[in-house]
């Protein structure tokens, strides 16, 4: 009984029950919940209707569709390795590293179709501009500046297909063997060439030094021999005044303090010293120790 009431039910509400799960069905299919780090791009047709964003989004059922789910994190491409001559005529392998993230979906899915295809082919080609432009020294030393050609060229490149490049690196320049070799070399008679600059001015400054000591050194006698000829001068200056004053006895006891002062330098020798004299020479002291005790 209960059957037969609930399929009279069917029969007579069965349009209405369509029409509510029909409802349901374009609610269900016009509510799109898009995640915060992805924009989903919509189709009305075969065409490009809009680009949702993250959070609650509404659109037409059978008409609109999700056509694309385009994630905007930061993604990084894998490590490339590209060859490149210097302009010195070396050939290197650059190894790079690009960060990027999608802002514009609607460009990045109808103008390109490999993203990371076109951005790695791209890169090789600006670091083969740049290092060809280059010598190998300034490569290896300037590498700030490759890195900042690289962002800025493949930002303006890339802005069509809706990308950013948020940072781009140049990991390690690597170089054959034989140029290695020939740069260990290179360096090898560097070090050798300073270290024989160093110790070629270590002996120039000390020759250098050496000669200011010998140069001071003979300013120190020169003064001293000037002190003593001046104090000779004086000295003698001092007898002639006295011989003028005092006449041959001044002279006469100049001599025997001479003399005596003489034989005090000889006899003030180290061990046992004998002296012969001249018999006049008796004589010429006792002379000059009358003269001392009457200078007393």
């Amino acid at each position: 009984m209960a059957e037969d009431v609930f399929l009279q039910f069917l029969a007579n509400n069965l349009v209405l029950i369509l029409l509510a799960i029909f409802l349901i069905v374009c609610i269900l299919a016009g509510v799109r919940i898009v995640p915060q780090s992805e924009k989903f791009v919509v189709e009305r047709l075969g065409r490009l209707r809009a680009v949702l964003g993250p959070g609650i989004n509404f659109i037409i059922p059978f008409l609109d569709r999700v056509k694309h789910q385009v994630s905007i994190l930061e993604r990084q491409l894998p490590t490339m390795q590209q060859d490149a001559i210097t302009s010195d005529n070396v050939l290197v392998q650059v190894e790079t590293s690009v960060f990027y993230r999608i802002i514009e979906p609607e460009k990045t899915v109808y103008r390109i179709r490999d993203v990371d295809g076109a951005i790695g082919t791209t890169v090789a080609g600006i670091v083969r501009s740049e290092v060809g432009r280059m010598e190998l020294d300034q490569v290896q030393s300037n590498r700030s500046s490759v890195i900042a050609a690289v962002r800025e060229q493949l930002a303006q490149q890339v802005d069509d297909w809706g990308i950013e490049v948020t940072r781009a690196e140049i990991l390690d320049v690597n170089l054959d063997a034989a140029t290695r070799a020939a740069m260990l070399q290179q360096l090898n008679a560097e070090r050798a060439r300073r270290a024989q600059v160093t110790e070629a001015e270590g002996k120039k400054r000390s020759v250098e030094l050496q000669a200011d000591a010998d140069l001071y050194a003979a300013e120190q006698e020169a003064k001293a021999r000037r002190v003593l000829a001046d104090a000779e001068a004086y000295a003698t200056q001092v007898v002639a005044v006295a011989i003028a004053e005092n006449g041959l006895e001044a002279a006469q006891y100049q001599v025997a303090l001479k003399q005596v002062e003489a034989l005090n330098k000889l006899g003030s020798g180290a061990g046992k010293q004998t002296i012969i004299l001249p018999a006049d020479a008796v004589e010429a002291f006792g002379n000059a120790f009358k003269m001392l005790r009457g200078k007393v």
